[in-house]
Parts: C-alpha cells; structure tokens; sequence
C-alpha cells in the first residue's frame, strides 16, 4: 500500500521495529510497565517524525559564548487521544510537544452476533481546533471508524488546518477507511500489517492494547 500522504517507520530498519517486536511479544507482553514504555517510545519517534513536516521560523539564540541563528517551532499542535488504550502513545506525543493542548474522546466498539460493527461515543472534552494543527493518537488503527467518528465529533470545536494520524498498528482496511473519509489526513504508523480478521482485529496485530497496557476490562 503506498500514498503520499502514508509513513511508516518500520518499512526502514531503525529502533522502531525493536519497539514494535516487544509490542507484540507474548513473552514480553506480560510486563504491563514495559508495554506501556514501549507504546510511549513509539509515540516520541512519530512526534519526531510529524516534527518534520510543521513550520518554523528563524530566531536568535545567545550562548556562552556567541549568539546565533536557529530555527524554532512556530506553533504547538494540538493531540486528541481516544480513551483508554491511546493514553501511553499520547504521552510519548506530549513529550516532545510538551506545550501542546489536548482533546480526549471516550468512544468505544459495541459487537453484537450477526450486526455490523458499532462505535459508541460518550464523551468529548476538546480545546478549540481551529486553524490548529491536529495530532490524532490512537495506538491500533483496525476499521478507522472509531478514530473517523471521534474527528467528525470534534469538528464541532472547529476546523483544523492541518491534521496527522499517528497510530502503532494498522491495517489495510483501516488506513483505506481512514483515507476515504479523511482525505486530508497525514498517516503516521509503527507498522502497518496484514488484514483485519473476522472479529476486526489486526492480524497478526499485537492483542488488545488497552488490556495489555492497564489491565483487562470487565
């Protein structure tokens, strides 16, 4: 799957690929503290990487022992987050923008024999977007439909100029979902993997992130 507007860090051998094996690593997935280390340091990697793409401008900066010329952010971003299992890859986002301001969506699949798959949102706390630059984290990119219904609920809080997807996993179906409902989008993944499987889970995926990095739901 190539387009222009899609990045993914693992396709070129880099620290990124390590972070992503741990992630999916039964022997490894057991240490919660770990999993959530690991989905913090792919977070910082992809704020990197967004970094690139976001405008700057020329200022001075005095040293000990001269004055010079750098350049410096122009503005932070806002990140949006999907509670729970998003919490992890947004701290690692926050790190590196650590004056950006936050919206957090509480949305959420409900899966019932023999229906199409629903996504539930109940919650929707968000900064004013716009004409701001939009970070959307959500560490397991499967259908897109969870992370497409939370953008389009926050378009009531405005329009950003510039929006960026920055997921760990995702699927084919996921991104091509992603793609056609917001076209405007920059993808950032970790990896991107096979297909979605019966049940829309990624396959070979890594489990349930939000079970593995807090704890299993009841």
């Amino acid at each position: 799957m190539q387009h222009e507007n899609l990045h993914i860090l693992t396709a070129t051998p880099s620290l990124a690929n390590h972070f992503v094996a741990e992630l999916r690593d039964i022997n490894v997935q057991h240490d919660s503290m770990r999993f959530r280390r690991n989905l913090e340091r792919l977070g910082e990697l992809l704020a990197y990487e967004i970094s690139k793409t976001m405008p700057y401008t020329t200022a001075g900066v005095t040293t000990p022992l001269a004055q010079m010329q750098t350049q410096l952010l122009v503005e932070q971003p806002v990140i949006a987050t999907i509670l729970r299992a998003g919490l992890p890859l947004y701290n690692g986002i926050m790190n590196y923008f650590d004056k950006a301001f936050s919206t957090f969506v509480g949305a959420y699949r409900v899966e019932e024999e023999n229906t199409e798959l629903q996504i539930n949102m109940e919650y929707l706390a968000s900064t004013n977007l716009h004409d701001k630059i939009l970070i959307l984290a959500d560490p397991m990119l499967a259908t897109g439909k969870s992370l497409v219904k939370s953008y389009k609920g926050m378009l009531r809080h405005g329009k950003p100029k510039q929006v960026h997807v920055a997921a760990v996993i995702a699927s084919p179906e996921g991104v091509k979902y992603l793609q056609q409902e917001i076209p405007e989008a920059h993808v950032w993944l970790g990896a991107l993997d096979d297909h979605l499987n019966e049940k829309s889970y990624i396959v070979p995926g890594l489990g349930d992130a939000g079970d593995l990095a807090f704890g299993p739901k009841i």
